[in-house]
């Protein structure tokens, strides 16, 4: 019998621990299959810090290491240049990513450094409780913000794609969602042409991958994915916020 579907190579056979819902799962796959749909999972080095999305050097069939908390871009800058021919990815979260990262995240952009970046955006601290995060949106309830994100008192979300859009070494930033399968399907599509600028030596690429996080919530998930499309989105529109490739490629 021929097999039509399976799961990609670049993903260890063990289950997923995600609670119900989350969809980590969803953009491990897209690049685990990115990878091996670019024929490079055998030389590729995962960075994961801290929060969720630590426990991705338990799924990606591929070299890993762990990173201080916020610190991935860096280690992931020490792993390239002493090696250039790995192909070398960071798995963060926002509040890792876009809080005690922040620095770490603008200065490897600023560089140009030849890595890729995902960014999963749940707009919430998942791992430790579900505190208020950089990404946490006006008004939002959290552990932290129980009556609700208080602009005035501080201040209002990071919105990263926008931020490093600014930042001249930055060569390719997109902003994509997993909530339905066109969007899946676009995720994947800008995951891998991340990699394949890599691949190619064009320098820095982030993708930013707006996720749910049910059980912080407070909701099914059914109703998360609900909360992002009319919540998340429309404050953190999805699109390309900066190509240099495509640039380049229309001169």
């Amino acid at each position: 019998m021929a097999i039509v579907f399976e799961k990609p190579k670049g993903l260890t056979d063990v289950p997923l621990h995600y609670c119900p819902g989350c969809t980590h799962g969803i953009i491990h796959r897209l690049v685990a299959e990115a990878l091996d749909e670019l024929g490079v999972t055998g030389r590729a080095i995962g960075v994961a810090p801290v929060g969720c999305s630590v426990f991705a050097y338990n799924y990606f069939n591929c070299d890993m290491v762990q990173a201080a908390h916020g610190r991935a871009p860096a280690v992931a800058t020490g792993v390239k240049r002493s090696d250039p021919d790995n192909i070398v990815f960071t798995y963060q979260g926002d509040g890792d990513l876009a809080a005690i990262g922040t620095a770490e995240t603008v200065h490897s952009a600023a560089r140009g450094e030849n890595i890729t970046v995902i960014f999963v955006n749940n707009a919430i601290y998942g791992m430790t409780g579900g505190q208020m995060a950089p990404t946490t949106l006006p008004g939002q309830v959290t552990q932290t913000s129980p009556y609700g994100r208080d602009t005035e008192k501080v201040g209002f979300p990071v919105k990263v794609c926008e931020m490093l859009s600014q930042v001249d070494g930055a060569t390719y930033l997109e902003r994509v969602a997993v909530n339905n399968v066109k969007n899946v399907k676009a995720a994947k599509a800008a995951i891998k042409k991340a990699f394949r600028n890599q691949i190619e030596g064009k320098g820095f690429s982030l993708i930013e991958v707006l996720s749910t996080c049910p059980t912080n919530w407070g909701m099914t998930p059914e109703n998360a994915i609900k909360w992002l499309e009319e919540n998340m989105m429309p404050y953190y529109p999805l699109g390309v916020y900066k190509d240099k490739t495509a640039t380049e490629e229309a001169k």
